[in-house]
């Protein structure tokens, strides 16, 4: 039968992925579930606690058609519902438009590699469901004036091209406007370091060890410098940046989630950085541009693997599906 194929490593990869995110979800949405007051915040953080637990569900059934233990993820002892308010209902919305848009963009990578009928299926829900959620998140952020849209330019008279190599320059000769393609990929970068710097805020309050406390401050410091560098371009162009949304953290120090829950999150948000700057790279046509983004690809990568550091030295670091050690199976069988 389809469901008794063997799951390939990219099936394995997404599926596991995606579980650990979804276990994530939960216990953070449950928490905002317990504090929040607007009605209509509460309905749409329901649904997506709900879509969160359907993933679950699904995942660990083909997980079970072939054996593969179920990833530990992150349970109940991960959060304490009895907390007190950390983030704000804007910042709810704010946090789900986020990971909306990273689930989003990691089901549409996942989805042309699966083979599986149900595995297919399962990503082919994920993309609409998603796609769904974000429209709605959108409509509700439009409406209430918290939707930070990307820099508006002119639109164009007539179709123009390029007419000489003077384009790509930004050092020494005068450089050009950015294009609205580097727009959007500096836009992206800047809405992710923005979202993250309220986050490990929020995290360097609570966070219980103090290494954990130390490592969320530098991101802080880290997504500041970043913000300040990418909003430098846009300024050069007389184009507007995002919005902050420093003032939607609370003063609570109690946490309201394990340091292992809230590392896992730091270092999964420090991987989509880097992918947005890859983004950014590989669009960017002014030469200046491509250093910048290169500089602080390296500062996120640097600051990622001390995070994962970290995570290794307490033990919090679930290792995902991996090829079998071959040269280990030679040597044990010679201890025979």
């Amino acid at each position: 039968m389809e469901q008794n194929k063997r799951l390939t490593s990219a099936e394995l990869s997404q599926l596991w992925t995606s579980y650990m995110n979804d276990s994530m979800a939960i216990c953070v949405i449950s928490y905002f579930l317990t504090y929040v007051e607007d009605e209509e915040v509460h309905s749409v953080l329901h649904d997506a606690l709900a879509l969160s637990e359907k993933h679950l569900e699904e995942i660990t059934d083909i997980f079970n058609t072939v054996n593969q233990p179920i990833p530990q993820g992150f349970t109940d002892s991960d959060v304490d519902l009895k907390a007190p308010r950390l983030f704000s209902d804007t910042f709810s919305l704010i946090y789900l438009q986020n990971m909306a848009r990273l689930g989003l963009m990691a089901y549409s990578l996942a989805f042309p590699l699966m083979t599986r009928k149900d595995v297919i299926n399962y990503y082919d829900k994920c993309l609409a469901s998603s796609a769904k959620l974000i429209t709605k998140l959108t409509d509700i952020m439009l409406r209430r004036g918290i939707y930070s849209r990307s820099p508006y330019i002119p639109t164009t008279e007539q179709v123009e091209f390029i007419e000489n190599q003077g384009y790509m320059h930004g050092y020494f000769a005068k450089r050009r406007p950015v294009n609205s393609v580097e727009i959007t990929a500096i836009f992206v970068c800047l809405m992710s370091n923005i979202f993250g710097k309220v986050l490990l805020t929020g995290y360097a309050q609570v966070a219980k060890s103090k290494k954990v406390r130390e490592y969320m401050s530098r991101g802080v410091k880290i997504a500041t410098k970043q913000t300040e560098v990418l909003e430098s371009i846009l300024k050069e162009g007389s184009l507007s940046s995002p919005s902050t949304w420093d003032s939607e953290v609370t003063t609570s120090t109690v946490a309201p989630f394990s340091d292992k829950l809230m590392m896992y999150h730091t270092r999964a948000l420090s991987v989509a950085s880097i992918a947005n700057y890859g983004a950014a790279t590989s669009t960017a046509m002014r030469h200046d541009l491509i250093p910048h983004f290169f500089r602080l690809t390296t500062e996120m990568g640097k600051f990622g693997d001390d995070g994962a550091e970290l995570m290794i030295e307490h033990n919090w670091f679930e290792e995902p599906p991996s090829a079998p050690d071959r040269k280990r199976i030679v040597r044990e069988r010679k201890k025979e």
